[in-house]
């Protein structure tokens, strides 16, 4: 019992060994301990730097909460500081990762970002704050980590990850975290990890749930293909910016997959490799699926035919307008038609929010009726099939699906508004909120 908390001793248990053949090492070395027998040190973490990597005094005192781990300790520490990781994306998911791996004392952090931190960021984005706004997320994201743990090497890479340097940024690393938050992104770096034979630590988050694992076919688990075969169609899915998320949750699961990238570089426990670990914030439950790696998987089957980075816009439905397209969506009109129509009744156009109740609350402009997406299947019949609308929602993603949903039900003079409220506060009424 110590302060209140009764604490049972689990009973030891005989340690096992496994034998991990280091490329450096001529014999095989044995390492005592480790649960999983599919564990191979990551990559290229050397056992002879392991033994020759030393703590310093004030590394001590910093890392003593670690060191009197039995499970940790200070072997287990050099194997930390030895260990490097990159970090794709400097969000909501990265953020708890990269500041508790350096907090950990992870030797290197490679940070993937070319994006500038928004307001919209700092409800969940803890590495970044209200001063941050408008620079890069990799430049914030190394300030903060080196205010955390000066320790620690970080290495920004302020690009976007594609298959062109995909390989080049994650070659130098010994473990991959996937913090992104689209599709192609993901596809990308699971095909990168798999064919350079790098441990893929996945997370994703939605509104109040969220999901991890590690997919790595070389320690005898699954690839992100084995569970996911093929993308959802474009659009399907809404993101974090049309959908909402929970602000603690990138907390929750980062932390988690902050905590497989610790067991992986010290060698212990169980980690998620066949396994898929589900969360639901709302009703403060934790499930897990067990996976199998997919014999028939086209990148880490028995007879793959992915053996190259491949263009990931295309494989998940995402075209890119060519240069010479300038007008836009055939379907779509801007927001200054959207103030015409409007301003000038006698266009017999009539606007109409396809956004929910509540974001209507938030924002709306005045004159403009609210038709949720969400009720449209049952209320469209509410509309006439021989009146011209135009349709908004916030960035112009739902309109689109409105617009077609009623198209199938034979309405003809539809018009989604490009970029929606988003764009009329930017372009015509700054008094709009923004959110």
């Amino acid at each position: 019992m110590r302060r209140g908390i009764l604490i049972l001793q689990k009973p030891k248990q005989p340690s096992r060994k496994v034998t991990v053949r280091d490329r450096s090492v001529q014999s095989p070395r044995e390492l005592p301990g480790l649960i999983s027998p599919a564990f191979v040190l990551p990559c290229k973490l050397e056992l002879v730097s392991i033994f020759i990597m030393q703590l310093n005094n004030e590394e001590i005192r910093r890392y003593s909460r670690h060191l009197i781990l039995p499970e940790v300790g200070l072997a287990g520490q050099k194997k930390i500081k030895a260990t490097s990781v990159l970090c794709i994306g400097a969000g909501g998911l990265g953020s708890p990762i990269a500041m508790y791996l350096a907090a950990a004392g992870i030797g290197k952090i490679g940070i993937v970002d070319f994006d500038t931190v928004d307001y919209s960021n700092l409800q969940r984005q803890i590495l970044h704050t209200d001063a941050d706004v408008g620079r890069s997320k990799a430049e914030s994201a190394k300030e903060t980590i080196a205010g955390i743990n000066p320790n620690v090497e970080v290495v920004i890479h302020n690009t976007a990850i594609n298959s062109g340097n995909a390989f080049d940024l994650i070659r130098p690393y010994d473990i991959v975290v996937d913090g992104t938050d689209n599709f192609p992104t993901r596809y990308l770096t699971n095909d990168a990890c798999v064919l350079l034979k790098k441990p893929n630590v996945y997370g994703s988050i939605f509104r109040f749930e969220g999901q991890a694992s590690v997919f790595a076919p070389h320690l005898g688990g699954p690839c992100y293909r084995c569970l996911y075969p093929e993308p959802p169609p474009p659009g399907m899915v809404p993101s974090c910016a049309e959908g909402g998320v929970l602000g603690v949750l990138p907390g929750i699961i980062g932390c988690i997959q902050t905590t497989e990238i610790l067991k992986l570089a010290i060698g212990k426990g169980t980690s998620l490799i066949n396994r898929l670990m589900l969360f639901n914030a709302l009703d403060m439950k934790f499930r897990e699926l067990k996976l199998r790696r997919d014999p028939k998987c086209p990148l880490c089957g028995d007879n793959p035919t992915i053996k190259e980075l491949i263009d990931y816009d295309q494989f998940c439905g995402i075209v890119p307008p060519s240069p010479e397209e300038n007008t836009g969506h055939p379907d779509e009109v801007t927001v200054q038609d959207m103030k015409k129509a409007l301003d000038n009744p006698s266009l017999g156009i009539k606007v109409i929010d396809v956004r929910e109740a509540d974001e209507y609350e938030i924002a709306k402009v005045d004159g403009v009726p609210l038709l949720p997406l969400s009720q449209i299947t049952e209320r469209f019949t509410e509309l006439d099939p021989n009146q011209q609308y135009y349709l908004h929602c916030k960035a112009g993603v739902r309109s689109l699906k409105a617009l077609n949903f009623l198209r199938q039900q034979g309405f003809k003079y539809l018009k989604s508004v490009k970029g929606g409220i988003t764009a009329w506060s930017e372009e015509i009424d700054s008094k709009v909120p923004r959110y």
